[in-house]
């Protein structure tokens, strides 16, 4: 959802639904009280034969029925809209939620409370007591929301109570429509590293697709603000009744795949503090960080899943596509859960199909199978970065066992053999000294033999 308002909410009408039992419902304790008083003085004025008593018990007990007639019968048009601002935030960080009222009737309304639904994580409901609301005016209200878990909170129905000047009746009307507010994974900045790999970036050593260049080949493309005049190409603006313009030989961006492996098996522990929502974590922060350098890049998990799924062989594709890719990216992430998958086999199968460039990967715990699998897919990578969660540090299950460290190291070292910069990731790790000492792993590997151009990230 956008940040800006969400559609106009309306439909607070005092129709005719429930007819009286719905105004009797809303009598408040006060009205039921005066109600019970008033039958309960005209039931001894009664017995007693008190013409006064009766008086008063009438007055008692008709004031309730007529405060809740009066206003179920005036028909107040309220309408209300909410706009979060914004409507994605990091986890721990607040949003703000801002409410409008307007008076749509020809009528003055009485006092009105407002009351949103929000899920308990974001905090306490809010309330908000509105005075007298003149015909056409309105009235505006905020308050704040916050959660430390990431996920999609649905923001509403909003719902608005109406009540009499004395305190007897209360309806309640709700509105139909509600909002999102989306929680992403906490982004860490990243260093500028040289991580090498055959795809290159823009700068030094970059590739290039060149367009055709032939007078009877040359294919145009319609012009664009800020296009050199000198690339017009008049035969095809004649031919399209529009200017158009030589397509010149373009850059070709480097690629990033960037692996997040979901798998339940592989993790231990749960909470904004355990070790799958730091690799959640990572994966943003490394996904933002190669956007922000202009790499072409995707997220893939154990599953297989590519995101985005369209572009160039499900890249994100030129720049003014990165914003969209990044927002549809953080989106992901920020409702990703647990696979029922227990191995890594369906992303080799996505990896091995070509050149991917730079892959940067988040493992859980890997037995003997998955470290062979994972070896595989140095294969055709150009540059392969592993950050390995250590279940012994993250999770009390893998330190029972003996000899799990000692076989952890094992697969670690076949993973170094293949061709992988392996970073160990201890329980508290920062991401910004992984990555440095990532670059500094991966410099010590391209010096022992790595003769492949370097990439900048």
């Amino acid at each position: 959802m956008a940040t800006a308002a969400g559609p106009r909410q309306t439909g607070a009408d005092q129709d005719d639904k429930g007819g009286v039992r719905t105004a009797l419902a809303g009598l408040t304790t006060r009205g039921r009280s005066f109600l019970a008083a008033g039958v309960a003085a005209a039931g001894c004025a009664y017995v007693l034969g008190q013409s006064d008593l009766l008086r008063v018990g009438l007055l008692l007990a008709v004031l309730p029925l007529i405060c809740a007639t009066v206003l179920y019968r005036t028909r107040h048009r309220v309408a209300g809209s909410r706009r979060l601002s914004p409507a994605r935030v990091p986890a721990g960080a607040e949003a703000r939620v801002h409410l409008r009222m307007d008076n749509v009737s020809r009528l003055p309304t009485g006092l009105l409370m407002l009351q949103d639904r929000v899920p308990y994580v974001l905090g306490p409901r809010p309330r908000f007591v509105l005075d007298r609301v003149e015909p056409g005016g309105r009235r505006e209200v905020s308050y704040r929301v916050r959660s430390d878990l990431r996920g999609r909170y649905p923001l509403g129905p909003l719902q608005l109570r109406l009540t009499d000047p004395f305190g007897m009746c209360e309806l309640t009307r709700s509105f139909s429509t509600y909002d999102t507010l989306t929680v992403i994974p906490r982004v860490e900045p990243l260093p500028p590293v040289r991580f090498s790999g055959e795809a290159k970036g823009y700068g030094e050593g970059r590739q290039r697709s060149l367009a055709l260049a032939g007078e009877d080949d040359v294919i145009p493309r319609g012009y664009r603000h800020g296009d050199d005049l000198r690339r017009v190409h008049w035969r095809s603006t004649a031919r399209y009744g529009e200017l158009m313009v030589r397509r010149e030989e373009q850059p070709q961006r480097a690629r990033c795949t960037v692996l997040l492996d979901t798998r339940g098996v592989a993790f231990h522990g749960a909470g904004p503090d355990s070790a799958f929502e730091w690799a959640v974590g990572g994966t943003a922060s490394v996904l933002v960080h190669m956007l922000e350098r202009g790499f072409s890049v995707r997220l893939l998990t154990d599953t297989g899943s590519s995101v985005p799924g369209e572009g160039a062989e499900g890249f994100a594709g030129t720049s003014h596509q990165s914003s969209d890719a990044a927002g549809l990216m953080m989106d992901t992430l920020a409702v990703i859960d647990h696979s029922d998958g227990t191995g890594l086999s369906r992303a080799y199968d996505v990896l091995r199909g070509g050149n991917e460039g730079l892959l940067v990967a988040f493992f859980g715990d890997l037995d003997e199978e998955q470290a062979t699998v994972v070896a595989k897919m140095r294969q055709r990578i150009g540059g392969a970065v592993a950050f390995v969660l250590d279940g012994s540090a993250w999770g009390r299950e893998a330190t029972d066992v003996p000899g799990a460290a000692d076989g952890s190291e094992e697969r670690l070292r076949m993973l170094r053999e293949a061709g992988w910069t392996i970073v160990p990731v201890p329980r508290g790790a920062a991401l910004q000294d992984l990555w440095r000492q990532a670059d500094r792993d991966r410099s010590g590997v391209v010096t022992a033999g790595d003769t492949s151009g370097e990439g900048r990230s």
